[in-house]
């Protein structure tokens, strides 16, 4: 009975190996573009760059990674939705060879103010388990909708131009 229950042990050992080597193959790393703005506000574009790599001795098979965007405000915790921040959706690697890398550039637009989380994720067709990049936080300042240089003039000059016009037509009339 007891060299069964040791085979049993050896065989569950070499299965939750075999798991976690295939867990460990896929490496990410995430950083953003050099060009990015030290304090961006809304509408500026900034892009991440992922490195995705097979660390592993086998091909990864069916590789997909995707972006995440999630706003961290304090009471607005939520995911955003990339269609509206011009993100990429996904990038997918039918072979990724051992030792092989791919580097994705991830552009997008800010477009809301507050502050966010971005993350790359990955899968693989073969394991049962997701893979992430480190986060990369960043704050997006409020970009003044309303500029007082633009408004002043139209808040004098149309009513003035109104006013010229109706002297101008009553003069006119006499």
């Amino acid at each position: 009975m007891k060299p069964v229950i040791t085979l049993l042990a050896a065989c569950l050992l070499a299965g939750f190996a075999a798991l976690a080597g295939a867990a460990a193959r896929l490496d990410m790393a995430l950083s953003p573009d050099r060009s990015n703005p030290s304090s961006p506000q809304m509408g500026d574009h900034m892009r991440f760059i992922s490195v995705i790599r097979n660390g592993g001795d086998t091909p990864a098979q069916g590789v997909v990674a995707w972006i995440s965007l999630v706003q961290v405000d304090p009471g607005h915790e939520q995911p955003m939705d990339l269609e509206d921040w011009s993100a990429h959706k996904a990038v997918t690697r039918a072979v990724l060879a051992p030792g092989e890398q791919v580097t994705v550039d991830w552009p997008m637009r800010v477009i809301q103010a507050g502050d966010y989380r971005v993350v790359i994720s990955a899968v693989e067709r073969d394991t049962p388990h997701i893979i992430t990049s480190p986060f990369i936080d960043f704050h997006v300042r409020q970009k003044p909708v309303v500029e007082s240089a633009r408004i002043l003039p139209v808040a004098l000059g149309v009513p003035l131009a109104l006013g010229g016009l109706l002297g101008w037509r009553l003069r006119r009339r006499r």
